[in-house]
């Protein structure tokens, strides 16, 4: 930390030195590049404001001390202001500069913190006053003659951008509006006049307050503005992680408005209460997600987008279920008495899990799209890991069990149409990763497993063509069979050749080359010449290493079995009889005379 704020130290050092060594016609500051320089080093890159609020704090510390700008001593504090005659020295507007830029970074610090503690938007309110308060007095500065034009520009524009925020938040459209559109304006104006590289910071900032500007003039009463922020949102996708989350919030602002007009929606022939708002948010911007998909320019664009959708789903699937909890006679499957239907928030929710497994159904076949389109090009680095049929497999295998799923849902029992059009895009999806799995064996020179694997293929292909007829479903939604038909047709003549082709290969090899297969080692077969690259390799097979165990004749051992069985003669008379002695004896023996 200690050496960050050296660091720190160092660079602001150099900035305000060329800050301060302006021209003769008058003080001069790059408000817009100094403080996108330092929202870029300082946090807010990843979005954390309490970093750059204290960055900001630092820095003003060290330009009071270098200016000898006290605010008082460290007994009393004594209110000081910057005024025009104090402008010798571009520092001045810097410090006016920081101080608007510490009281923003705040109040964005209490915008991530308010939605889980609803009372500190006073705190944010009041920081954004605070804020604008300091743009007002850098443009009133900057207004001296002191101050060249470019300056005085940026100072209006900084002021206008400040003032607008605030109104956003006071929910103030038409004052928010006027303010960024002056903001706007003038940032375009400095775009056109200076160099590309500053008008490249210049139409950055155009396109951050432009979907600020669109939400105004849509609760102005401007409809077409919702069009706008979506066709922004598809725009978004190099404009950064901040910026898509932006125009994601604002469009769900926008949905809540009018989502209070819808109260029902119809699936299959059955319409439903909708009267949870989350729910209502999320099918009202179905329809404008599903076409911004198809609108979507890059497959990265579109994967957010479905990964948008996925979580919006997730998050109505779980506001159903709370609702089915707080509900006892809701919570299993409800059964109305005279129709015997299923309840209408259990039927909500099979609304809304088909649209989530359906949408994991569409992203996957996007995906495998991409994948196949890749798997047709040639690599032109084979060290590097391609994509491979084993890759296809695993997507289509979580399509089929997105797919079994679906007939499992509450009230669709007895729909046989909709049991018959799951049938009918399991069975594509399954021809196409038989398909998959069929070339995943040509790749490792399994012919007939492949070839068997084809036929299932067209087998598949065939009953899908059948049932679309006798159903009368349309086939529009799902990958066309005909053409896996055709490239199924391809591949098995392609199939038939390579393995006609890889007999004839293996016929041509020597006899004897394959008789070495026999694992022996070298010196047990140097009566015979075999070609075996193995023996030049790292690991040659020349002996038997450990060798074998053999058979040795070993050391006798011998076992006295007959001491058992031996009967030895009596030798009673050979020991000497001791007879008793009594106390003469005992005597004798002491002194030796009975020895």
């Amino acid at each position: 930390m200690a050496a960050e704020k050296r660091g720190e130290a160092r660079g602001a050092g150099m900035e305000e030195n060329k800050e301060n060594n302006q021209p003769n016609e008058g003080l001069g500051l790059e408000i817009l590049q100094i403080i996108k320089e330092s929202q870029q080093q300082h946090g807010l890159r990843h979005g954390d404001y309490q970093r750059y609020r204290g960055y900001c704090s630092r820095r003003l510390r060290r330009l009071r001390k270098t200016l000898g700008f006290k605010m008082g001593n460290r007994h009393k504090f004594t209110g000081k202001k910057v005024t025009p005659e104090m402008l010798s020295d571009s520092r001045y507007l810097l410090l006016v500069l920081m101080g608007a830029e510490r009281a923003w970074s705040y109040s964005m610090q209490l915008k991530q913190e308010a939605n889980t503690e609803p009372r500190k938007r006073f705190h944010l309110l009041s920081r954004l006053r605070k804020a604008a308060k300091h743009g007002e007095e850098l443009e009133r500065l900057c207004e001296s003659n002191r101050v060249d034009a470019k300056t005085k520009l940026e100072a209006q524009a900084y002021h206008s951008y400040l003032t607008g925020m605030l109104r956003f938040e006071l929910q103030e459209w038409k004052a928010a509006m006027e303010a960024f559109n002056k903001c706007k304006t003038i940032y375009e104006k400095l775009a056109s006049a200076f160099t590309e590289e500053l008008a490249v910071l210049y139409h950055q900032r155009v396109e951050e307050i432009s979907p600020n500007i669109r939400y105004c003039a849509y609760n102005i009463g401007d409809q077409n503005a919702m069009n706008e922020l979506i066709q922004m949102r598809l725009s978004a996708g190099g404009g950064g992680q901040m910026m898509a989350e932006k125009l994601e919030a604002l469009i769900t602002q926008t949905r809540a408005k009018q989502a209070a007009t819808m109260s029902e929606v119809e699936w299959r022939g059955r319409t439903i209460p909708v009267k949870i708002d989350k729910v209502r948010i999320f099918l009202l911007g179905l329809a404008d997600n599903e076409a911004a998909i198809a609108q979507a320019a890059s497959e990265e664009t579109k994967e957010r987008l479905y990964e948008s959708l996925l979580s919006e789903s997730r998050d109505a699937i779980q506001a159903v279920r709370e609702e089915l909890k707080a509900d006892a006679k809701q919570r299993d499957r409800a059964l109305d008495g005279e129709t015997c239907k299923v309840s209408n928030l259990q039927y909500l929710h099979s609304y809304l899990t088909y649209i989530k497994l359906w949408t994991v159904v569409k992203r996957n076949e996007s995906m495998a799209r991409v994948l196949q389109a890749k798997l047709k090009e040639p690599q032109p680095d084979e060290s590097k890991r391609g994509p491979r049929p084993q890759d296809l497999i695993r997507l289509y295998d979580i399509i089929l069990q997105s797919l079994a799923e679906l007939p499992q849902l509450l009230g669709m029992e007895d729909d046989h149409s909709f049991q018959k059009e799951v049938a009918l895009k399991t069975l594509v999806y399954k021809a196409y990763r038989c398909f998959f799995i069929a070339q995943s064996y040509v790749l490792v020179k399994k012919w007939s497993e492949a070839l068997v694997l084809y036929q299932r293929v067209l087998k598949y292909a065939k009953e899908v063509q059948v049932q679309a007829k006798s159903c009368n479903s349309s086939l529009k939604d799902l990958p066309d069979v005909q053409e896996l038909i055709t490239e199924v047709n391809a591949e098995t003549y392609s199939l038939q050749a390579a393995a006609i082709l890889d007999t004839e290969d293996s016929a041509e090899i020597p006899s004897q080359s394959q008789e070495v297969k026999d694992n022996k080692p070298l010196c047990d077969r140097l009566e015979a010449f075999h070609l075996d690259p193995s023996l030049v390799g790292k690991q040659p097979n020349l002996v038997t290493f450990p060798p074998e165990f053999q058979p040795i004749p070993c050391k006798p051992l011998f076992f006295d079995l007959a001491l058992n069985h031996v009967a030895f003669p009596p030798l009673d008379d050979k020991v000497e009889q001791k007879g008793k002695g009594g106390l003469t004896g005992y005597i004798k023996g002491i002194f030796g005379f009975g020895s």
